[in-house]
């Protein structure tokens, strides 16, 4: 039986530090992997569109773009959350327990600080833009200009922009944080 004076508060806060960034990791990596992810599916659905002559197909990159983008904002909000809630929560709630007198897990503060983070924040979110949803809207404008367009199709198409747009809108909201 554990001994009562081993569970402290401060011990049970570094445990959960432990236990979030260790999900942040994983959520770090499994975000950028959908990136490429994204990019090699969008890149087979056009080659077989291509390949193959029918334009059609290439409504099937609005759906895996929507689909894998909303995964990956997401993830991209939860890794952001968490390392707000260690900067606002258990960072001071540590600093406070211990007596610190400076900063409690200062990473989480610092890397944010620096001249480039801005610029970065921009691009990264232009990139996102251009992967998640200018990408799938060239593939839908290919489609409008094919002979293959047929009123359903047009339909689908239209509601795949619709939703691209609202994905757009999420990406610069959440890029805002």
């Amino acid at each position: 039986m554990a001994d009562t004076q081993d569970v402290t508060e401060s011990r049970l806060l570094l445990a959960e530090y432990d236990r979030i960034k260790e999900e942040q990791k994983t959520r770090i990596g499994f975000r950028d992997n959908l990136l490429y992810f994204t990019l090699a599916a969008s890149t087979a659905v056009v080659a077989i569109a291509v390949q193959s002559g029918k334009s059609q197909l290439l409504l099937a990159v609005p759906v895996i773009c929507m689909i894998l983008g909303w995964t990956y904002l997401v993830n991209d909000e939860k890794i952001s959350a968490v390392g707000c809630y260690i900067r606002d929560q258990l960072g001071p709630r540590l600093a406070e327990l211990s007596d610190a007198p400076g900063a409690v897990f200062g990473w989480e503060t610092y890397h944010r600080t620096d001249a480039t983070h801005t610029t970065r924040k921009r691009l990264q979110t232009a990139v996102d833009l251009l992967t998640h949803v200018a990408l799938p809207m060239i593939c839908v404008t290919a489609f409008w200009c094919s002979p293959a367009v047929e009123p359903l199709l047009v339909i689908v198409s239209l509601a795949q922009t619709a939703a691209l747009a609202v994905l757009g809108w999420q990406f610069l909201r959440y890029a805002e944080r």
